[in-house]
């Protein structure tokens, strides 16, 4: 059910393929897991960096995510831009390889927005039946309040959701773990260029 096209979807076309997905179920049981015990049977990525110190930073960087920052990177993209953070919304990634763009569907599964020693948002999204992929994929705005440190972390446990994927799996996992690394770096400019 993966969707591939030459040239980059319209707003009409992305619209009626998150209607279909809308109301299909996750590709993967183990909904949730990203917030506690990772399962088996998946390779798990963790990605963290360092945006900066106190809670300027931590505005910055959460209002980033909440407008979807961490994917505007020239090659990868979300629709839509407005998606709002709650549980049980759907949105469209979109890439760019290979000449090609490639639609892939999530739904969000869970939101965190814990004001403790460590403040902590963001969210959890898992994949649908119109992705490459199959698992799941938390994003996180850190801020410690005792070290004043505020981080940005990607904590994923994915495998091939399609026979593309298997066949291509070393270009995809060079694709994932390129993807972490530009948005770590998208998330740092957003919030040291504000």
């Amino acid at each position: 059910m993966a969707v591939m096209t030459f040239l980059k979807p319209s707003a009409d076309y992305l619209s009626h393929f998150l209607n279909g997905q809308k109301e299909l179920e996750y590709t993967y049981p183990e909904v949730g897991a990203t917030a506690g015990n990772l399962p088996q049977g998946y390779v798990v990525d963790r990605t963290q960096i360092e945006l900066g110190t106190g809670q300027a930073v931590f505005e910055k960087a959460k209002r980033a995510l909440e407008q979807w920052e961490q994917f505007q990177l020239g090659w990868v993209e979300t629709w839509p831009r407005d998606v709002p953070m709650q549980t049980g919304e759907v949105v469209a990634i979109i890439a760019e390889s290979f000449g090609c763009w490639w639609l892939n569907s999530c739904r969000i599964v869970y939101c965190i927005d814990e004001q403790e020693t460590v403040t902590r948002f963001g969210f959890a999204y898992g994949t649908l039946p119109g992705h490459l992929e199959c698992g799941e994929e938390q994003f996180l705005i850190a801020w410690n309040q005792q070290t004043n440190l505020v981080t940005y972390e990607i904590l994923a446990f994915s495998k091939p959701g399609h026979f593309l994927t298997w066949i291509g799996y070393p270009f995809a996992r060079r694709n994932q773990k390129r993807f972490a690394r530009d948005s770590a770096g998208r998330m740092l400019q957003v919030v040291n260029n504000e």
